[in-house]
């Protein structure tokens, strides 16, 4: 065990989607990120895709200038797939973390990793040129342990771990178990490498518990649609206080 619990990053991207459903400025994504960190969240995470379908271009610098003044190591995480309007974006933002994803622009969502072994050489020249600029490069991942190996040469700092097949076991206990073996398995040969461990999608506040317990060197969990679906009852205050309890159940 750790003698402390993973860091939580908020994802306001559906907050951003609830917003964008009409033409107007509210609900205020700076300032529900701005809440999430006066309740004790680590850091804030958006992913802005080509079609500013979530999060909007503009919105970059107005969430980097509200982390960077509320202080206290809160962090700042863009994440996306590494085009180079997205380096631009990142570079111009300067985040204090970037992770790439290998995301079509067309896809929904984020719901598997990278392919190490045929992108190895376009990652490293990208990584490099990310942490030139001071910012870690977390990389998005399956937890295989082959390709964590070929992940390491790349020079990034993290690997971010898609749980989404984790998350889809909420209702079947026994594939619970296999899939955060497998999870398990692939921090391991992770932190072995030296990689940081960072977790995200469709974690909730009944599964992280068990993923902390089997996992406890990860040093961040990005979260978002459950969060937002939970602060739907509890505000987004509570959900970050919930989910900051159920992160450190296993501290």
């Amino acid at each position: 065990m750790t003698g402390h619990a993973p860091t939580l990053s908020v994802n306001v991207n559906a907050i951003a989607m609830l917003r964008n459903r009409r033409d107007l400025p509210w609900p205020d994504v700076a300032r529900f990120a701005r809440i999430a960190l006066e309740a004790g969240a680590a850091g804030i995470t958006v992913h802005p895709r080509p079609d500013q379908r979530h999060v909007r271009f503009s919105d970059l610098p107005v969430l980097a200038r509200l982390v960077a003044e509320h202080g206290q190591g809160a962090e700042f995480n863009i994440e996306g797939y590494p085009s180079e309007d997205f380096l631009e974006l990142a570079l111009a933002n300067l985040p204090h973390q970037a992770t790439l994803v290998p995301d079509d622009p067309a896809q929904s969502t984020s719901d598997h990793g990278w392919d190490f072994a045929r992108h190895e050489v376009f990652l490293t020249r990208t990584a490099a040129r990310l942490k030139a600029a001071g910012i870690r490069v977390s990389l998005f991942a399956d937890p295989s342990p082959v390709a964590l190996d070929i992940a390491a040469r790349t020079g990034a700092d993290r690997v971010e771990f898609y749980t989404g097949p984790y998350g889809a076991t909420h209702s079947d206990p026994a594939a619970r178990e296999r899939e955060l073996d497998t999870l398990g398995k692939g921090g391991d040969r992770a932190v072995e490498l030296g990689l940081g461990v960072n977790v995200g999608h469709d974690l909730t506040l009944e599964n992280l518990p068990a993923l902390v317990a089997r996992m406890p060197y990860v040093a961040e969990a990005s979260i978002g649609h459950a969060l937002t679906a939970d602060a739907l009852e509890l505000g987004m205050a509570g959900a970050v206080r919930a989910y900051r309890e159920a992160l450190a159940g296993a501290a």
